[in-house]
């Protein structure tokens, strides 16, 4: 039968293009697995293993130079939109709500009214590590104690088959969002949408629909961008097996560095100078004197204007109370581009109109981008649960002395 076709290390190595020293190395690895021959001596590999490992050789050889490549069915980035599933994300975060579209992510499928429910022992677990953090934590810090308390709270976090990991986001999301404290006197009464429960944590106002439903079309938009560098990290920590909490726990951890996460703060920051002082001409010009980027601009990944920030801005347009900080980062795209043309705004800016216009504090970008991507981090630990486990094992490129050295 087909399924039972043999190869010997000659042929196998062969057919990979490799020397058969190599192919032992791919057993080694967990890359192959080989068979000892009875009658022989050597081993057998299977023809389909054999043949599915030198496709993804041939894949990832095509791979441009120096950038890795991992499969992947959640995400495209094209230069001048991106994809769900195959489907536009725009269309896709204008139409339907945040959970909505999580869901879509998770399966293909589009669960219409979906809710997330926080388990009242993970919630009040997550509140009470959340709440013995120091005043000066931020939002990030929180999010990663409530992660971890949750993760406690659930005794069968490591169960990795795919209902018990969708469980687990269901509850996972809604509980980060519950830990962290509500801004101010805010006490108006929640409606089960994470939008609605995060606003009350973001900003002491009374959100009007308007309003919210940018909140929602935000966290939709951020739900993924395929293998940002938080994105890399869970990849990482799934394909060693850890369980849906631990990696989103990975994530956060990078999306803390200062090149991943901060972009919301320092364009929230710059907005509200440029209203203070009645213009951003004069903001961009302390930014571009100083030699330092100026936030919210440019995006490798597209042509011209991120299609999340065009987006937002769209729908921000309806918001009274965003005139002023949508006409300052106009101006910073307008006085940047004179210097630099080509230059269009990215999702940063366009999320920092929102969370200035809304009197929320600096770090409420970075809270809305981690609740969000927190569900895209779920879908790709989803997909790597399914491929060779460590397969993402690189070896380092050693530079150090030639050994044998002489013992210190």
């Amino acid at each position: 039968m087909e399924e039972d076709r043999r190869l010997t290390t000659r042929q196998a190595a062969e057919l990979l293009g490799v020397k058969p020293a190599t192919v032992y190395a791919y057993v080694s690895r967990g890359q192959l697995t080989s068979r000892r021959d009875p009658v022989g001596r050597g081993s057998s590999f299977d023809a389909g293993e054999v043949e599915a490992l030198a496709a993804r050789s041939r894949r990832e050889a095509a791979a441009p130079s120096g950038e890795p490549s991992v499969r992947t069915s959640l995400t495209l980035i094209e230069p001048d939109r991106y994809y769900f599933r195959g489907v536009d994300a725009v269309e896709l975060a204008s139409r339907y709500r945040y959970e909505e579209v999580a869901e879509w992510l998770w399966s293909g499928s589009l669960a219409h009214g979906a809710r997330f429910t926080a388990p009242p022992d993970s919630l009040a677990a997550a509140r009470r590590a959340v709440d013995a953090l120091p005043e000066h934590g931020g939002a990030v810090d929180r999010l990663r104690v409530a992660t971890a308390a949750a993760a406690v709270a659930d005794p069968l976090r490591f169960d990795l088959s795919p209902e018990a990991v969708l469980g687990s986001a269901r509850c996972l999301i809604p509980t980060l969002v519950g830990a962290l404290p509500q801004v101010g006197r805010n006490r108006f009464p929640a409606d089960g949408r994470i939008s609605r429960q995060l606003w009350a944590r973001l900003t002491a106002r009374e959100p009007d629909p308007d309003a919210l439903a940018v909140l929602d079309l935000a966290l939709g938009l951020l739900i993924d961008h395929d293998l940002a560098a938080s994105t890399l990290a869970v990849r990482v920590a799934a394909s060693a097996r850890a369980h849906p909490y631990a990696v989103v726990s990975a994530g956060l951890g990078v999306l803390e560095g200062p090149l991943h996460g901060a972009a919301g703060r320092l364009a929230h920051r710059m907005l509200a100078e440029a209203l203070e002082r009645g213009g951003a001409a004069p903001v961009v010009a302390d930014h571009l004197r100083a030699g330092r980027r100026v936030p919210g601009l440019g995006h490798r990944l597209y042509r011209g204007e991120d299609p999340r920030a065009a987006a937002l801005f769209a729908r921000l347009e309806a918001l009274p109370q965003a005139g002023p900080a949508l006409g300052a980062a106009r101006e910073v795209v307008a006085t940047a581009a004179a210097r630099r043309p080509g230059l269009h705004a990215n999702v940063d800016l366009a999320l920092a109109v929102l969370t200035v216009s809304c009197e929320m504090s600096a770090e409420a970008g970075e809270t809305v981008f981690a609740v969000a991507r927190t569900a895209g981090w779920i879908a790709h630990a989803l997909e790597e649960y399914q491929e060779r486990p460590l397969r993402m094992r690189p070896s380092g490129l050693y530079q150090g002395p030639r050994p044998p050295q002489p013992l210190p």
